[in-house]
């Protein structure tokens, strides 16, 4: 009965390395070693045994003592004499149909050693790292079509309690025809670049809303295409950057579209004083006046349209910063140029600033109420709710005053203790010369009219 012999196969390790397939006659079980060519390459070589009875076989060389250049195969490459030279004696040579598994092996090895394509699993991917190694990329398009998503470059504009589309569309190149099944999902994108917030996912006809815009926010699919948001009932909180992702498969492209909130920025400190809220108290006091903390898009749109102010604020990504339209020397120094001055990201448990708000149109209107001699707080506030309304907040009497142009020459409490007036047409008697919101501040006592406010 003819020995048992074995035909082993060499496959390197490493990136981009080849194949070196060798189909001899050695006796005994296989075992790991060096291929005599292995010096030209990196990673060692992996031996491969299949059993096969005594037989002489050719040598099959792929991308034999390839370098990872892929240069031609040195001279100097010796084989084993056992593989090289058949032997003498031996039975018919071997069925061709035993060769079949071999020539299976050598081919997924060849396709796992060379500059090809990866292997196509039905899916899409659009950027593909080349076999170079240099970090390159290149772009395949295995399923032969582009997915593109558009949304518009210009920000949409909208008002709180409004309804708003943001549009987005996506397409393939070249079109295709059939029918895919497409998920997409909407997200918001955070000031300071944390994690997004969720805002919508859907497959089809079918989708969920998360958070605060569960009952709000929907699907608008009137063309084939079409993957467009719509929110209702529009908040403060959704002013920001949108990002609009459309999945097919594996693949995923998406775009960003901007949503303006028209509003209007204002510096606050709470009665205690300048300098004295925290990050998060910050955030509270910008709530309990009918607005939210400032982005700084926001406060860099109001300090082009004028606002200047020397007292440094909170903004909503964490950081401390302050406009400044005229330099001067308290205020960052005359060497400066006009601009918004910055301290940076600060501690927000620690550090304490005083805060920009950010408040938009009015759901309702501000009236003015005064009595002959006057009202303290209490008797104000009690004043707003027999009328069939509330105290006016500080948001409010700001949005008033910059989108319903609220002009009035007396001065008023709100909500916080703070007695203002709003000046449209500046006039003597009525503060400086230009328009704006004045301020007594907060007095302990004295008696005033007040400013009341009534939702629609």
């Amino acid at each position: 009965m003819p020995s048992r012999y074995q035909a082993g196969a060499w496959r390197g390790h490493g990136p981009g390395q080849g194949a070196w397939l060798r189909l001899g006659l050695e006796g005994g079980r296989g075992s790991r070693g060096t291929h005599p060519c292995s010096g030209l390459r990196a990673g060692g070589w992996e031996r491969r045994v299949f059993p096969f009875k005594r037989q002489a076989l050719e040598l099959l060389p792929l991308s034999l003592c390839k370098s990872p250049k892929h240069t031609a195969p040195p001279a100097a490459c010796p084989l084993p004499a056992a593989a090289a030279r058949p032997r003498a004696q031996g039975p018919a040579p071997l069925p061709a149909m035993l060769l079949l598994p071999l020539l299976l092996e050598a081919t997924l090895l060849q396709l796992a050693s060379g500059s090809y394509h990866p292997f196509y699993n039905g899916f899409y991917y659009n950027h593909v790292m080349n076999d170079k190694g240099n970090g390159h990329e290149k772009v395949a398009y295995f399923n032969g079509a582009k997915l593109v998503v558009e949304t518009p470059r210009d920000p949409v504009y909208s008002s709180s309690g409004a309804n708003v589309t943001l549009p987005c569309h996506y397409r393939f190149e070249p079109d295709q025809e059939g029918k895919r099944k497409i998920r997409i999902k909407w997200s918001k994108l955070r000031d300071d670049y944390t994690k997004e917030q969720d805002v919508l996912v859907a497959i089809g006809k079918t989708y969920m809303a998360f958070g605060d815009f569960r009952g709000r926010a929907h699907l608008h699919q009137g063309g084939r295409h079409e993957a467009s948001l719509v929110v209702s009932d529009v908040r403060l909180q959704d002013d920001g950057k949108y990002r609009c992702e459309v999945i097919d498969g594996l693949e995923d492209e998406s775009d960003v579209v901007d949503l303006r909130l028209q509003g209007i920025v204002f510096p606050y400190q709470p009665p205690r004083g300048q300098y004295r809220l925290n990050f998060h108290e910050a955030e509270r006091a910008c709530q309990e006046q009918g607005a939210v903390i400032a982005t700084f898009s926001q406060l860099f749109q109001a300090w082009s349209e004028g606002l200047d102010w020397c007292n440094a604020g909170w903004l909503a990504d964490g950081t401390v910063q302050y406009p400044i339209r005229l330099p001067r020397k308290p205020c960052g120094g005359l060497h400066l140029a006009p601009g918004i001055r910055s301290y940076g990201p600060r501690h927000r448990h620690l550090h304490r600033f005083d805060v920009f708000c950010f408040s938009s149109a009015l759901r309702g209107e501000i009236f003015y109420l005064e009595r002959p001699a006057g009202l303290t707080l209490e008797e104000a506030k009690q004043a707003c709710q027999d009328a069939g309304a509330e105290i006016a907040r500080v948001g409010h009497l700001y949005s008033a005053w910059k989108f319903l142009g609220l002009d009035r020459c007396d001065a008023g409490w709100l909500a916080d203790g703070s007695v203002r007036y709003p000046i449209a047409k500046p006039r003597a008697n009525c503060g400086p010369a230009e328009p704006g919101v004045r301020s007594f501040g907060f007095p302990s006592k004295g008696r005033f009219g007040v400013f009341c406010y009534k939702e629609r």
